[in-house]
């Protein structure tokens, strides 16, 4: 029974372990195929750069991402490979295991086979019964006989288990060897295509460095330009949550004084943000409360704010990616994307704001509780304040640049902290 209870006990944790296994390999499987799609949009903006004959620094950058991206292919193909690795070898356990024990269940059932052989006269079945001293004892005898029986029957049912058992993990083993030799077929060639991007981004160093003092100053004076756009962006939203907790004490107050007209007792409610902080904080109504909780729990998994594209040019600061020694800032996250693209909404919302920043760079804010999101360099909105938008809504056209490029900046705030997008989106 103990044995039963045990082998039972082996083969839960077992189911456990595999079901694990396999989310994992899933979860990879999925990260992988957003990693080749953003390479994929990578290298389709490249090709058109490279016909265009345009801007270097532009296929510099481009190509800098998609060495960055197929560094995190090839990491991904690896944990994948060692995650296989490590369920082969369990497997083989599992394997060796279910052959030692048929051994032993095929010599005992052999053994048995050759005593009942020796035995298999009726007659002497027959007197094994007969000479029995009593009653009681050939009854016990018999019984004996049919246990026997019984037993030999359940030894071969258990025989036949054991050889199908162990013929099925013998084909899961084949077949997870056939998907690491894939996967480590699939890795060298990642790794021999980044080596060739690496030789094309030399290449293209080469070109540029003529003009490195030039670039530089270039790279500072954009990076200014950056800053003052977040600074621009912190006081509009610092703006919008007064505009909001003023109407929302206007709204209070106004229900309090109606209370006190109609002679009912005025309970004192949830007092909206104090003057100190009314413009670092959102006061939330019970149903804007609950927005914000359906918004955070949703971290990881909301979608892009574009259809199509890459990240060419992650959250927070950062090495510039022709000039090391120059460290990048970035409030939020860029994401290239083809010409003619539209901005979308990664949540349902309300839009806070629509303010031109300048020329060719609208920006859209968009309210969720007291989560803002916000869409940067849009050359056309198609939102307007106050509006409530769905999930993936178009609320307006991506600006696409004299070099070609359609470049959103998207950011994420809670209240007036700025929070990394990165976390926040699927597959990131």
């Amino acid at each position: 029974m103990y044995k039963t209870r045990f082998s039972i006990l082996l083969l839960l944790l077992s189911v456990i372990s595999w079901s694990q296994t396999e989310d994992k390999q899933r979860q990879l499987e999925e990260r992988k195929a957003q990693i080749q799609k953003e390479i994929r949009e990578v290298q389709k903006l490249l090709q058109t750069e490279k016909k265009k004959e345009k801007s270097v620094l532009v296929q510099i950058s481009q190509q800098n991402t998609k060495i960055k991206l197929s560094e995190k292919l090839i990491n991904t193909t690896q944990k994948q490979t060692r995650l296989l690795t490590d369920d082969i070898y369990l497997k083989q356990l599992e394997i060796n295991k279910l052959g030692r024990e048929l051994t032993v269940l095929k010599e005992d059932y052999s053994k048995m086979i050759v005593k009942s052989y020796k035995s298999r006269s009726e007659q002497s079945r027959i007197m094994f019964v007969l000479s029995s001293e009593n009653f009681l004892q050939a009854y016990k005898r018999i019984q004996y006989m049919k246990q026997y029986a019984s037993f030999r029957k359940m030894q071969g049912v258990e025989i036949k288990n054991k050889t199908q058992q162990l013929q099925g993990a013998t084909v899961v083993l084949e077949t997870k060897k056939k998907v690491k030799e894939k996967l480590i077929v699939e890795s060298e060639k990642e790794k021999h295509e980044l080596e060739e991007d690496k030789k094309e981004q030399e290449k293209l160093m080469k070109v540029i460095q003529k003009d490195q003092k030039k670039l530089a100053g270039d790279i500072k004076q954009k990076q200014e330009e950056s800053r003052a756009i977040d600074r621009q962006i912190q006081r509009l939203i610092r703006e919008a949550i007064a505009e909001a907790n003023r109407k929302a004490r206007e709204a209070a107050a106004a229900l309090a004084a109606r209370n006190k007209a109609a002679g009912k007792k005025v309970e004192k409610a949830e007092a909206a943000p104090a003057a100190a902080d009314s413009t670092t904080k959102f006061y939330l109504t019970p149903e804007g409360k609950a927005l914000a909780d359906n918004f955070r729990a949703n971290k990881g998994r909301l979608p892009w704010p574009v259809e199509k594209g890459f990240v060419s040019l992650g959250f927070g600061d950062q090495p510039h990616p022709i000039h090391k020694s120059l460290i990048v800032h970035n409030s939020g996250v860029e994401i290239s994307t083809e010409p003619g693209t539209n901005a979308r909404a990664v949540f349902g919302g309300e839009v806070l704001q629509v303010q031109v920043i300048s020329a060719n760079n609208r920006a859209v804010f968009i309210q969720h509780g007291d989560y803002v999101t916000v869409y940067l360099n849009l050359s056309k909105v198609f939102v307007g304040k106050g509006d409530k938008v769905s999930i993936k809504q178009s609320i307006g056209e991506i600006h696409t640049n004299s070099s070609g490029r359609a470049v959103l900046k998207f950011l994420i705030s809670q209240n007036t902290t700025t929070l990394n997008p990165q976390s926040w989106l699927a597959n990131m």
